[in-house]
């Protein structure tokens, strides 16, 4: 399942100012696979998107990546400046 993480990399870092600060940490459950994406703070919202818009795409595209999983695939953005 290494490619799933490797796929939301490649995504995030063709939309940021700063690639080299993507990070993907994928998260394996019983029922599901959660991707946890965090960028630079000036970045959150180039891979959110007006209205969550490209967000909303690259959950899309990882739907149908895990099409024939067993397992649901999530993708979750995280504001890596409101972490303490």
């Amino acid at each position: 399942m290494n490619s799933i993480r490797e796929l939301v990399e490649f995504m995030a870092k063709e939309l940021v100012s700063e690639p080299d600060r993507v990070q993907v940490t994928q998260v394996e459950g019983e029922r599901a696979i959660i991707c946890e994406l965090r960028v630079a703070p000036g970045d959150l919202g180039k891979v959110i998107g007006r209205q969550g818009r490209i967000a909303n795409a690259m959950r899309t595209v990882l739907k149908a990546a895990g099409a024939g999983q067993r397992k649901r695939l999530h993708l979750e953005i995280i504001d890596a400046g409101k972490e303490h």
